[in-house]
């Protein structure tokens, strides 16, 4: 089981990391990864302000949702899903940035799915999401 402080429980946050996250699809499941924005050189001018912006915010753990969907099968089916979904969320969320939101949607294929071919999907998926994205030629 997730901690509290790790789960996302309301709608708006989950409906933030779809619109705003990077959406990455690999077999069984598609993962939407928001990172939070890194601060860089220009943002640390003075060594006063950012000492202060660090000591008022403190850093939010990484949080993560499921979504399962009646398409993926009956209750039984989506329980089971979501079972396996949280526990190898669990084992991956602390490799996550501080303060990042992570959905992870299931496909009805998910439903056939082994927990090894979800956990090689989730790891691919999030691996892709986490990569600098690559400019595309026209």
């Amino acid at each position: 089981m997730l901690a509290a402080a790790q789960r996302l429980r309301r709608s708006t946050d989950f409906a933030a990391a779809v619109r705003g996250g990077r959406r990455v699809g690999r077999g069984a499941i598609v993962v939407h990864l928001t990172v939070p924005p890194t601060t860089g050189a220009s943002t640390t001018t003075s060594p006063e302000p950012a000492r202060d912006t660090v000591a008022e915010q403190p850093s939010a753990p990484a949080r993560a949702g499921f979504v399962v969907s009646k398409a993926v099968g009956n209750a039984v089916v989506r329980n089971k899903v979501k079972r396996r979904l949280r526990a190898l969320v669990r084992e991956r969320l602390s490799a996550l940035p501080l303060g990042s939101t992570l959905v992870v949607r299931a496909l009805p294929a998910a439903a056939e799915a082994s927990y090894s071919r979800l956990a090689t999907d989730l790891d691919s998926a999030i691996a892709v999401a986490r990569a600098p994205r690559e400019r595309r030629s026209r």
